[in-house]
């Protein structure tokens, strides 16, 4: 099945790639948050994307804003796709509020070894493994490269927020908490542990990020924990990390999973979905990177096309205007970029990564004249469409180095075209967008339709 290991576009300004999630700048008061299909365990993320899984969290997440959005705010304006969603710019605070329910997972582990307190919270002696404490248990941790438990007297200290703040966290993560316990038991399931994420909007508090998906929770099927407390299954992301857990050699965990495991999580994630919804995600089939440009297209966040002009020197942006204005015309997005192969051609690497994974149609042109190894060494590193395009001064200049585009090694497929006008329209059509055909063949077609008035009118004199 396809996936979306990353979210990459020229358009949209990126501003954090996280574990899961990438960020992107819209405006100063908007961002757009795109839920990838990576996964992430022990801190580290895995190679393996795991198919449909941002699609679920993101589904599953705006599903429990819209439930609890009467006792807190959240930041979420719209939904744009199945995996993105339209949000508000807010200042986080940097502390995940893990609650806790029962007693597993790292907390267990260490309560065998004897702890009693975890973040400046007490736990009574005498429980067993799994067993359901008195009281939910809050234990926050900090969002750093490797998160750690910290207790409020620390969080304080070190300045992530107010005592007061704090406090209005912690009252809001219990309220949450006991409001998914609720509608989880309704569905058969127990909400054993999960984390919270806030930030800021002015003096507001907003409850961001995800909110009881199968990665920030522990989920238990309840008639499974009657039976027995001790060898209950998780329905949650906790089946990838006993995985890499049993397979973990020399003190090294798995840096990917299996097909047979990422198949099982796929279906894990739907159907804890479908279980806590009682709506399905339907398998089209569709390309999610398709989908997703197409409605990032829809929703007028981005062009439904790019061409980069990338130029050898700033000297060459006259001859780059020439073709921004064709390429603007027909309302795709111009990238314009500097770049030398011969002096900084190190730079190439990273920015044909990004225009090759990109989510929509593009295609590039090559600005650079003498000794023109710049669309070269764009064509030998992308599956994108080259076209050079060089800024001649003069005949002469062509005459003496248009062999330099022309001539390119085998499995470079450059392409070259003189005049930038023309070279614009090539890479439109390159992007072989239905629109754009269609108004392509319009042009055709009145250029034809001109000549045969044009030979009429000919003929017409000629017969007077």
């Amino acid at each position: 099945m396809n996936t979306i290991p990353a979210i990459c576009t020229p358009q949209l300004q990126l501003l954090h790639r996280g574990k899961v999630r990438d960020s992107f700048r819209v405006d100063g008061a908007t961002r757009l948050l795109i839920v990838s299909d990576r996964i992430s365990a022990f801190d580290r993320v895995l190679e393996t994307p795991v198919p449909m899984k941002g699609e679920v969290l993101s589904r599953l997440s705006n599903w429990w804003f819209e439930k609890t959005a009467d006792m807190i705010p959240n930041h979420v304006i719209r939904v744009v796709d199945p995996a993105a969603t339209l949000v508000r710019e807010v200042e986080p605070i940097r502390i995940e509020m893990v609650v806790r329910g029962y007693l597993t997972g790292s907390l267990g582990r260490a309560y065998e070894k004897g702890v009693r307190t975890f973040c400046g919270a007490a736990v009574p002696d005498g429980l067993k493994p799994n067993a359901r404490f008195p009281q939910p248990l809050v234990t926050p941790t900090t969002k750093e490269k490797c998160d750690r438990e910290i207790s409020p007297a620390e969080i304080v200290a070190e300045g992530w927020t107010t005592a007061e703040r704090y406090e209005q966290m912690k009252a809001t993560a219990l309220r949450l908490f006991a409001c998914g316990s609720q509608v989880l038991a309704e569905k058969g399931l127990i909400l054993v542990d999960t984390k919270y994420e806030f930030g800021l909007l002015g003096d507001q508090l907003m409850l961001i990020d995800e909110i009881h998906t199968p990665d920030s929770s522990r989920l238990w099927d309840s008639a499974a924990y009657a039976h027995d407390p001790l060898q209950v299954e998780a329905h949650d992301k906790e089946y990838v990390r006993a995985w890499l857990r049993l397979n973990r050699q020399d003190g090294e965990y798995p840096a990917a999973l299996p097909d047979d495991v990422v198949r099982e999580t796929t279906r894990r994630y739907l159907e804890i979905y479908e279980r806590i919804t009682g709506h399905q995600v339907a398998t089209t089939g569709e390309d999610p990177r398709t989908r997703l440009a197409r409605n990032l297209y829809t929703s007028g966040l981005i062009k439904d096309g790019f061409v980069a002009i990338v130029m050898g020197s700033k000297a060459d942006l006259e001859h780059a205007a020439k073709m921004k204005g064709v390429i603007e015309s027909c309302g795709i997005f111009v990238d314009l970029r500097v770049a030398s192969a011969h002096k900084n051609g190190e730079d190439l690497v990273p920015l044909l990564a990004g225009y090759n994974r990109a989510i929509e149609p593009g295609a590039i042109i090559a600005v650079a004249g003498l000794s023109n190894g710049l669309g070269g060494a764009l064509a030998a590193n992308s599956c994108l469409p080259v076209i050079n395009c060089p800024p001649f001064k003069d005949a002469a200049d062509m005459l003496l180095n248009l062999n330099s585009s022309l001539m390119m090694p085998s499995h470079v497929p450059a392409m070259t075209v003189v005049k930038p006008q023309e070279a614009a329209r090539a890479a439109l059509r390159a992007l072989n967008l239905p629109r754009l055909k269609e108004r392509f063949l319009q042009d055709i077609r009145k250029i034809k339709d001109d000549l045969r008035r044009d030979d009429r009118e000919v003929r017409e004199v000629r017969h007077a």
